[in-house]
């Protein structure tokens, strides 16, 4: 050969070798010596597991049998070479090859291998039993215990061929008998095929089945693919006698219970509910939150072992729902719900309830926690009504007596039944039932421990039943009286009367907002909240003509003993729940934070339902209602008597006007206002009037409370620009930010002492600009004008301080909400000024835009010494309470003359009360406390007492409570019809 010959050789080769590509006849020859090439080097080689070279051999001869059949799927007929893998059987030796072989590159190209013959969907490689055989050999030996530990990508192509062999199935459900074979006893050959395996189902039975359950507890990919797989396995079960009688058999339902009792142990038993310190919400930074402490034992729920536990723990149990959501067979999901109440409620769940405390480092935080996820996660009916069923003790249904013969499936089930009686029966003698402590018991206790985050945890369980399962709680956890058919509603004289007064306390709290917006948009949000409540679908769906062939939505619960529809009813004025969460209620400013959004939430969760009538407890009942009598309106009619004798034709108009005199007078009766009395309001009303008293107080003891009101609504609109906006604009808030390229000399001089540890980094952020008393000049000045009505709004509800739950479109109400909001007096109180302050020191506090920087540094590290100092209650009886602050000193500027000290000092005596030196000189040693490291005296805190900035928070949360009650009053009256107005 030549020089240019030996040049041009490669090129004419690479040429040859696509010619050979496209032709079939050089194809299969190709194929055949590569196939000729694998087994010669199988056969010769002694032990794959010490011979490198051999076993690199292999894996290229493999992957490149595996290219050829994958390019010849591609390309039209014919395919010589899938007809070769099927007429000679080349993957019986080539399954031989990697179950031998125990080199994971091997059985990961067998497995490539066998994928590719199977996505040809030629030569019906998924119905031939040789195929099936020779597969299901493959995964069983490779996934077995004695194999080689597969890497993750091996292990997920496993799976996912597995996978793929259920698809088919599903599509085709012919081809289940290649996979799925009952191995019966040699002697019962004579006997009915349905009944050879009765009780002795094997793994031999159905290999992929098992392949797939041993990975379903595995994350990611890997179990995705197995869940999946196992579902399409049960769903199939529709369609074949014999495999749903071989599940319910198997022991499909004691793995899955038992997998997922084991994912519940791996929860922590105690638990503690906390947040990142980045990730601290706003309104939980400007109050006096700790951080609670954790250990090994009692672990925090933002740590990311706890998230991955718990994210597992619900992703298996949704499994089961969905699995039941698949199973169209009633014996196999009976089956399944029987192994979830026995070993995962009766063994696991019930016995940690009953077992928890709330002395013991969060035990009782740890099980609620856990229960409040299941009943939130879960929606399936059939789940939902054996939970509940179980834990609230609800009666069992009769047992309905068929006379029909039962089936060879229903006899099954009920063998699987006795035996797992009999297993739960040997291993507990002396079982507690709820019976005798079930869990209206356990949340009634809870809610009066000295346990903040216990209470907190419960009022959120009691709420997630409440607005998901509200007929569950009907005549269970709630005490409830059943109304008659034809029951009497509220006038709209009344009506509007308590959504003015409800309105007018909100307003007594002050503030600068605009209230109409914020209303309007709480009245949208309410109206979303009230349509999505289960119970109301009937209520608020339009009604259907009777030509339409329309039914209501049927329950769907498949189990015997659910409760039924829920009927119009109210609570009882003695209801244990609500009387424990009006208790709480009561030291609404001393509580956390957390308290306090819960037991709003769940106040107005129970007043969600549409069956669930408000009079009586949040309304006043209409038999109580007392008017005055109106001695004009009798006049009018006694001289309209004399007009009728004189008159000869009054008989007959008599008649015909008598019907409409009556409804006009019904008319004006129904829109008179009833007295207004203080003995006749629910207790709930007379709670909230005592709030509003006790804020009237703070407002007189605590200097300069509505200005520091008014900087805690503006700390939480620009809290909400920080969370929605990550990267603003610093043209929008330049000093939010603090950004280190603003002006040197911008507050260099503040003079704020250090805050308590509850104010976090976002707290330290905005107190120490919003705190400043000039508003004038900054931009958050000019953007009250231009507020918008939605989340940026300092009056959000509970829910939405929490987490948004939209807004729905605007309706028109038939009730219009008030415009104006008549205040009313409070005698005994006055007001606290700013400019009361600003006289003792000369000084305009209403007008300092144009004030020295200094000063204005001197003002927020005064604000910042009021928020510090701890307060309580103020006294029962409405009187205004004298504030006593302790000494805290005010840092001294850094360029500060010693007039501006002097002043300073001056301001201090002035804003934290004039007699402040003789209280403490009064106090002597009882305020003094126990000394620090350094020998300083540190005041001791008292448990009774909260921080000023504390009370402010929650002043906020109040506020909104209030205006949320009075819009649930009022888009109640329009949505179910609640006023009568004749």
């Amino acid at each position: 050969m030549d020089f240019w010959s030996r040049l041009m050789s490669p090129l004419s080769s690479g040429s040859s070798r696509q010619d050979q590509a496209k032709d079939p006849a050089k194809r299969l020859h190709r194929f055949e010596k590569e196939y000729g090439n694998l087994l010669t080097t199988w056969r010769t080689s002694s032990n794959l597991s010490r011979d490198s070279d051999a076993a690199e051999t292999l894996e290229i001869r493999l992957q490149e049998l595996t290219n050829i059949l994958s390019d010849e799927s591609r390309r039209p007929l014919p395919h010589p070479c899938i007809q070769f893998a099927s007429s000679r059987h080349i993957y019986v030796p080539i399954g031989k090859i990697a179950t031998t072989s125990y080199n994971e590159w091997i059985i990961k190209e067998a497995v490539l291998f066998f994928a590719t013959l199977i996505e040809s969907e030629e030569e019906a490689f998924v119905e031939n039993t040789t195929f099936s055989a020779s597969l299901t050999n493959l995964l069983v030996r490779i996934t077995g215990p004695n194999s080689v530990r597969l890497g993750l990508d091996t292990e997920s192509r496993v799976v996912e061929l597995a996978f793929n062999i259920t698809t088919k199935i599903r599509l085709a459900p012919d081809i289940l008998p290649a996979w799925f074979k009952a191995q019966g006893s040699q002697d019962e050959g004579k006997r009915d095929s349905r009944e050879k395996f009765a009780g002795r189902t094997q793994r031999a039975d159905f290999p992929l089945f098992y392949i797939l359950m041993d990975y379903i507890h595995h994350e990611g990919k890997v179990g995705d693919f197995a869940r999946t797989g196992l579902l399409y396995i049960i769903e199939a079960a529709s369609s074949s006698t014999l495999l749903e009688q071989w599940i319910v058999e198997s022991d499909l339902s004691t793995l899955m219970a038992t997998g997922l009792g084991a994912l519940y142990s791996q929860l922590s038993r105690k638990l503690v509910i906390d947040h990142l310190p980045h990730q601290l919400p706003p309104i939980l930074a400007f109050s006096d939150y700790q951080h609670p402490t954790s250990n090994f034992e009692v672990i925090s729920s933002c740590s990311s072992e706890f998230q991955s536990h718990i994210e597992t723990f619900l992703s298996h149990l949704l499994f089961w729902q969905d699995v039941l959501n698949h199973c169209k067979s009633v014996d196999v999901k009976s089956t399944l719900l029987e192994h979830f109440q026995v070993i995962f409620l009766q063994q696991l769940l019930y016995p940690s309830l009953l077992e928890s405390s709330d002395i013991d480092g969060g035990s009782s935080v740890a099980v609620l926690t856990y229960l409040r996820r299941i009943l939130e996660s879960l929606d399936h009916p059939d789940m939902i009504n054996l939970i509940l069923h179980y834990l609230l003790a609800l009666p069992e249904a009769p047992d309905a007596q068929s006379d029909e013969p039962s089936s060879l499936i229903s006899s099954a089930r009920k063998r699987k039944s006795m035996d797992l009686a009999t297993m739960m029966a040997s291993k507990s003698d002396t079982a507690v039932t709820p019976l005798l402590f079930n869990l209206v018991d356990l949340i009634l206790a809870c809610l009066r421990s000295k346990n903040q985050q216990t209470i907190y945890v419960t009022l959120q369980l009691v709420s997630a039943i409440l607005k998901r399962h509200h007929r569950y709680a009907v005549m269970t956890l709630l005490k409830t009286e059943v109304l008659p058919s034809h029951v009497v509603h509220r006038t709209i004289g009344a009506h509007e009367q308590e959504v003015e007064y409800l309105l007018s306390l909100a307003g007594a709290v002050g503030g600068q907002d605009n209230f109409d917006d914020v209303y309007d948009s709480l009245l949208k949000d309410t109206m979303a909240r009230l349509e999505s409540h289960p119970c109301s679908l009937k209520l608020v769906a339009p009604h259907v003509g009777k030509n339409h062939n329309h039914k209501p939505a049927a329950l769907s619960d498949s189990l015997p003993g659910a409760p039924r529809e829920v009927r119009e009813h109210t609570l009882r004025p003695d209801d244990p729940l609500l009387n424990a969460m009006l208790d709480l209620l009561e030291t609404f400013f001393l509580n956390p934070v957390e308290t306090n959004l819960s037991v709003t939430d769940s106040l107005v969760d129970l007043a969600t339902c549409g069956y669930m009538s408000i009079e009586g407890w949040l309304a006043r009942s209409p038999h109580s209602y007392q008017y005055d009598e109106d001695e004009d309106v009798s006049e009018e009619e006694a001289s309209g008597d004399e007009d009728a004798k004189q008159s000869p034709s009054a008989d007959a108009a008599k008649l015909t006007t008598e019907p409409q005199d009556e409804q006009a007078k019904s008319q004006k009766d129904c829109r008179c206002r009833p007295q207004w009395n203080q003995q006749s309001l629910p207790r709930l009303l007379h709670i909230v009037k005592r709030l509003c008293d006790q804020v009237i107080t703070y407002k007189e003891t605590v200097p300069r409370f509505e200005e520091l009101l008014q900087q805690r609504r503006e700390a939480f609109h620009t809290a909400d620009m920080i969370l929605h906006s990550p990267k603003p604009q610093p043209r929008d808030i330049p000093m939010t930010l603090g950004t280190p390229d603003r002006p040197s000399d911008e507050f260099s001089r503040s003079g704020s002492p250090s805050r308590p540890s509850a104010f976090e980094g976002l707290a330290q952020r905005l107190l120490s600009e919003l705190s400043t008393p000039s508003r004038s000049g900054s931009p958050r000045g000019r953007r009250e004008q231009n507020r918008g009505s939605g989340s940026g709004s300092g009056l959000a509800t509970p829910s939405q301080r929490v987490d948004n739950y939209g807004t729905a479109s605007p309706r028109t109400l038939p009730i219009p909400p008030p415009k104006e909001f008549p205040f009313p007096t409070h005698n005994g109180y006055r007001t606290a000024s700013p400019s009361r302050i600003g006289d003792d020191i000369g000084v305009d506090l209403d007008n300092r835009g144009d004030m020295h920087p200094s000063r204005i540094a001197d003002f927020a590290a005064a604000d910042q010494t009021i928020l510090s100092q701890r307060i309580g209650l103020p006294d029962r009886t409405i009187d205004p309470i004298p504030l006593k602050f302790n000494k805290a000193p005010i840092r001294e500027p850094v360029s500060a003359s010693r007039e501006d000290e002097e002043d300073e000092d001056e301001f201090s005596k002035a804003a934290i009360g004039p007699d402040a030196d003789e209280m403490d000189d009064e106090d002597g040693d009882e305020d003094k406390g126990e000394e620090s490291e350094n020998g300083e005296p540190q005041s001791p805190q008292d448990p009774e007492t909260v921080s000023v900035s504390h009370v402010v928070t929650n002043v906020m949360i109040f506020q909104s409570f209030v205006f949320e009650l009075a819009s649930l009053v009022q888009v109640r009256a329009g949505l179910f019809n609640e006023v009568r107005f004749v």
